[in-house]
């Protein structure tokens, strides 16, 4: 963010703008529409919706990870648009993105409203200064609530003390979707044209000192296998030059000659040399191969450091180490802690939000982030380049304030229909959830909203959508720190464990599917110390899943074929890492995902239970 100067000048025909907005609320759609209208994509081309998601996962599962940049002429004025992660579990990338721009989009839901995750950018917004223009997407909805939804937005604005000119904001109607936008909700759009307008009339234009030196904020990183690691930068002051040197402003306080080798601008989707670029432009800068988020390219003549860019702490850990299960290599290409570990410093490049912490075991590290689903997008994304590994329980990360132990905290939202209030509000008090407010919109549905450890919620999800039917929604974001809550009851029921390895026969799953719920079918092969299913009882119970039928007859061997066989609950990666218990991780290769006992010896897993009761009597 640039921040204005006293003897400054602007650069009238930029504008730099992040759209910022809670999950699924249509940030994506927004600008695959201004990109289409803007000519990016030629007349009849055939083009995949959600353009700028160029991740797998981010098309499988409709949210955006990592922060990405597309640039629209429109007339003189070149606008260029960060599209921002919504999940706050990807908050580093939030916060990095906002360190580009003047102003924000912030993009609501016309019958959801603002939502947690919107709360949660909108502050990192409003801190920063920002100019915001408020753009109620979906219109066409059969149940959308305008002027509520306006409403609530101010009423956001006020809980999160937005100053009177912030406040202040203008209001666009859209259709995403359709490609259009309005003023004024009673007149229907007919393209992105008053959305344009609006942008380049209320967003300001990047302002600089014109008697300041050069000074480059590197904001984010990339990489490029021809030019290494590329330094994603907003220029606050002077003229960056292509082959240049440059004094290269280190986090750790020092100062390194360095050179400009390659530099280039975003035009629409795509990347174009240029010999300089001025004060305000997002640029893409190679040939510094130390560098990283936060450092400062200046003058070298005069070189005045940038502040270095902050972010959330982590409050979530877990460990990933080699997959030490008995048939591990099987299924995978990247086995080898050397190999983990290369990938998880290439990880590091360009998430600040991530750490990698060492641990006793010199095949195993300690990784730290925002959410179960910011570590489970990691692990989901290794697994699908090749890689094998064992990954733990998620831990929260506690911190020591005032000599008192304090743990993460988080607000939780939930939509439910108002049948599961009770369940769902007895499930939270088990929890030790605090209600904060509860809204009956009148329309069946309420909304309830809780502050909760952030360690409660771990296995929650599963849990809320099973008691509710699926019907149920439930969002979450960084709350603060409050002293430790004492001991909470998450998971309910213990775990059915192979007890010897070999290929699960429908004889033995008959057997077991009355009273258990599994997690494998037939001919799968299991092994001793997995898990392959849940007891309703809070034991683990030790099962022979292999068992074959003993052949007495013809007529006993026919009758196998009358075997009804219940479908096994089969679990995401996510659902996995929620489900386990302490003593308990998840084994993920490429073509599976695995839950077992980190002890996978029954006799040796039995003496630490009697110890731990021994010890407790």
């Amino acid at each position: 963010m640039a921040t204005p100067q006293n003897s400054g000048g602007t650069r009238p025909g930029l504008r730099n703008v992040a759209v910022i907005a809670h999950v699924d609320h249509g940030k994506t759609t927004l600008v695959d529409a201004l990109l289409r209208q803007s000519g990016v994509f030629r007349a009849g081309e055939d083009v995949a919706e959600r353009v700028m998601d160029s991740m797998d996962l981010e098309r499988e599962k409709g949210i955006t990870i990592l922060a990405k940049n597309a640039a629209i002429r429109r007339g003189d004025v070149k606008i260029n648009i960060v599209d921002t992660p919504g999940h706050a579990d990807f908050g580093g990338e939030v916060e990095r993105a906002l360190t580009m721009v003047d102003g924000v989009i912030l993009l609501v839901d016309s019958a959801e409203g603002p939502r947690p995750q919107t709360r949660f950018v909108l502050r990192k917004a409003l801190e920063a200064g920002l100019a915001i223009v408020l753009v109620v997407n979906k219109v066409d909805r059969p149940d959308a609530r305008l002027a509520e939804v306006v409403d609530e937005t101010y009423e956001l604005f006020l809980d999160l003390d937005a100053t009177e000119d912030q406040i202040d904001f203008p209001i666009v109607y859209t259709d995403a979707r359709a490609g259009t936008a309005t003023l004024d909700p009673a007149v229907p759009g007919t393209n992105m044209d008053p959305f344009f307008d609006v942008v380049i009339d209320q967003v300001p234009p990047p302002s600089y000192d014109e008697d300041a030196p050069l000074r480059v904020h590197v904001t984010n990183l990339d990489a490029s296998p021809y030019l290494g690691r590329i330094a994603v930068c907003r220029i606050d002051s002077g003229t960056l030059k292509r082959g240049a040197p440059v004094a290269w402003c280190r986090t750790d306080g020092s100062i390194q000659s360095a050179r400009i080798a390659t530099l280039t601008l975003t035009e629409s989707l795509g990347q174009v040399d240029v010999e300089e670029a001025g004060p305000g432009e997002i640029a893409y800068v190679s040939g510094i191969d130390g560098v990283t988020i936060g450092e400062t390219l200046a003058d070298p003549a005069d070189p005045r450091p940038l502040p270095v860019i902050t972010v959330d702490e982590p409050t979530l850990s877990m460990a990933i180490g080699v997959n030490t299960s008995p048939i591990a290599g099987s299924d995978g290409t990247k086995l080898t802690a050397r190999q983990i570990k290369a990938r998880l410093d290439v990880e590091l490049v360009g998430n600040v939000s991530i750490r990698v912490i060492p641990t006793e075991r010199p095949d195993t590290w300690e990784i730290q982030g925002r959410g179960e689903l910011q570590l489970a997008i990691l692990v989901e994304t290794m697994r699908r380049e090749g890689f094998e590994m064992t990954v733990g329980k998620p831990a929260v990360l506690l911190r020591e304030i005032n000599d008192t132990l304090h743990e993460p905290t988080e607000r939780l939202s939930i939509d439910i229909p108002e049948e599961h209030v009770g369940a769902v509000t007895q499930m939270l008090g088990e929890r030790k959830a605090r209600l904060d407010d509860m809204t009956n919109h009148g329309t069946g549905w309420v909304r309830l909203d809780y502050v909760v450890a952030a360690r409660a919620l771990i296995g929650f999800r599963t849990e809320f959508l099973t008691e509710t039917r699926g019907t149920g929604m439930l969002h979450h974001v960084f709350e603060g720190w409050e002293p430790w809550m004492g001991e909470l009851r998450i998971r309910r029921g213990g775990s059915i464990v192979a007890d010897r390895r070999g290929v699960a026969t429908p004889y033995a799953i008959t057997g077991l599917q009355e009273r258990t719920t599994l997690f494998i079918g037939p001919t799968e092969v299991v092994y001793c110390g997995m898990i392959v299913g849940q007891n309703p009882r809070a034991e683990d119970m030790d099962v022979n899943i292999c068992r074959e039928k003993k052949l007495t007859n013809v007529r006993a061997s026919s009758s196998d074929d009358t075997i009804r066989l219940t479908p096994p609950r089969r679990m995401s990666l996510e659902q996995a890492l929620e489900y386990i218990a302490d003593d308990e991780c998840v084994e993920v290769t490429p073509g599976a995902v695995r839950l077992r006992k980190v002890e996978l010896d029954a006799g040796a897993r039995a003496r630490t239970v009697k110890r731990l009761k021994n010890a407790r009597v």
